[in-house]
């Protein structure tokens, strides 16, 4: 099988990701059956099972890196990617290969091929794709793999595994057509991931969301660790309960970060990383008691080179560039607070193209009052926000709200955006390219920057 034959493949099958998902879609008996099928390659596997609204791929590669640095063999599988499908499953960092994706797809081929049509019935290219990264990652003899939630928690393929932690980023609004309209019923479906006798780990959230956290947590009879700055030492809390009992369901929040005084270095740039990076050293800490030994030197290493494309990713040129795919209201939030922190009296120029999904009443009164000016585009995803002038209609309540003159301009193709966006802006602006992943996808190849294609 030819590479592109094996995408045409994987894209035969119902793509939720191109269009706008539906909770039926989400199916996890089919894609148990479907990973029976393949021979349960993640029965041979170590797991980290990754889920949260915000941060998930960053921390998936914050540990990842700190474990492979420290000599362990990783497997990732992340979603979604910006300009290769094989983004989606690396090995310490690198991509599978054309060839073995293809061998791999063949081979699902004839799996899916011998299965009950009841199996197959809906089957979709994020349920095929997860078996395949699993049976590579087992073939490959990883040690751990490291797998990221595709939406919500509960019902998503990667809730089939049962790993030996579980990691729950930020939790806040986003793909509330799928997982509800309150934060509870949001960090209820990413509460699913917590399973009985599974370590869990997570960082301070709302108080509606972590309610739902420690319930699952206490329902489950496991440990829920709170990576938590602001604590300064070990302490246990406890859901309100009749009689605590300090051998029931410990609740610990600790501060990972606390042990390096600050004498650690991050890569990966933005306040918001802070918190992603105190959850995967937490992470860390807590892998070592399942063998995967690390120490202050690894972990510092592995934070200095880790990366994480189209995430703050900063682009050191004239205007200075600024990619990230914020794409909910309090990742805008993050993005803009990170600017403040790095780039406090630049002028900021904002390309924003986003999809129809997206919840645009909380993102542009986090974005708009923060620019200079402001170009409205879109990429060619087919969930893509493409109505410019409806979108530019909603920014106007900002904008009139602004003591300044901000200029807009909308542009459909994303590559005169940059170029509208560098004629706005004097050598020492920022030029900040937001809103989703395929945008800031479609940004980096305009801009040339190195990128495996598909």
């Amino acid at each position: 099988m030819k590479y592109q034959e094996a995408l045409n493949y994987l894209y035969s099958f119902v793509d939720s990701e191109r269009k706008l998902p539906r909770l039926p879609e989400f199916n996890l008996p089919r894609t148990t059956a479907l990973l029976e099928a393949f021979g349960n390659p993640h029965h041979a596997l170590n797991s980290v099972v990754i889920a949260g609204t915000k941060g998930k791929g960053s921390t998936a590669a914050i540990l990842e890196s700190i474990i492979r640095t420290a000599g362990y063999r990783t497997g990732l599988w992340t979603s979604p990617h910006l300009h290769s499908y094989r983004e989606r499953i690396q090995i310490d960092r690198q991509l599978i290969s054309q060839r073995d994706l293809s061998t791999c797809v063949a081979e699902a081929q004839k799996i899916v091929r011998n299965l009950d049509p009841t199996v197959t019935q809906g089957l979709t290219t994020f349920e095929i794709g997860f078996a395949i990264a699993l049976y590579y990652f087992a073939h490959q003899q990883v040690d751990l793999a490291i797998l990221e939630v595709g939406l919500g928690g509960r019902y998503d393929s990667a809730n089939a595994v049962t790993p030996i932690l579980s990691i729950i980023t930020a939790i806040s609004y986003d793909h509330m057509h799928v997982l509800g309209n309150t934060l509870a019923e949001i960090a209820y479906d990413k509460a699913g991931i917590i399973k009985p006798g599974v370590q869990a780990i997570t960082i301070p959230q709302p108080p509606e969301a972590m309610e739902q956290l420690v319930r699952a947590a206490t329902e489950s009879e496991t440990a829920l660790w709170v990576a938590d700055e602001e604590h300064k030492r070990k302490t246990r809390w406890f859901k309100r309960q009749t009689e605590p009992d300090d051998s029931q369901y410990p609740l610990v929040r600790f501060n990972p970060l606390d042990h390096y005084h600050n004498d650690i270095y991050a890569s990966m740039k933005g306040v918001f990383q802070r918190e992603n990076t105190s959850l995967a050293i937490g992470a860390a800490q807590l892998l070592r008691a399942r063998g995967f030994l690390t120490n202050d030197q690894t972990i510092k290493q592995g934070l200095a080179t880790v990366h994480w494309h189209g995430r703050m990713e900063i682009l050191d040129t004239n205007p200075t560039y600024v990619l990230d795919g914020a794409h909910n209201g309090a990742s805008a939030q993050s993005l803009m607070h990170s600017l403040d922190q790095l780039f406090p009296d630049q002028r900021r120029i904002l390309v924003f193209g986003t999809t129809q999904d997206k919840d645009l009443a909380r993102m542009l009164p986090a974005l708009i009052p923060a620019v200079d000016a402001i170009v409205l585009t879109r990429s060619h995803h087919p969930r893509a926000l493409t109505d410019l002038n409806k979108l530019a209609m909603q920014i106007q309540p900002w904008l009139r709200q602004k003591t300044h003159h901000t200029p807009i301009v909308l542009k459909n193709d994303l590559s005169e955006a940059l170029t509208e966006a560098q004629k706005m802006a004097e050598s020492d602006d920022i030029i900040c390219v937001t809103g989703s992943l395929f945008v800031v996808a479609a940004a980096r190849e305009a801009l040339g920057l190195d990128h495996e294609q598909d």
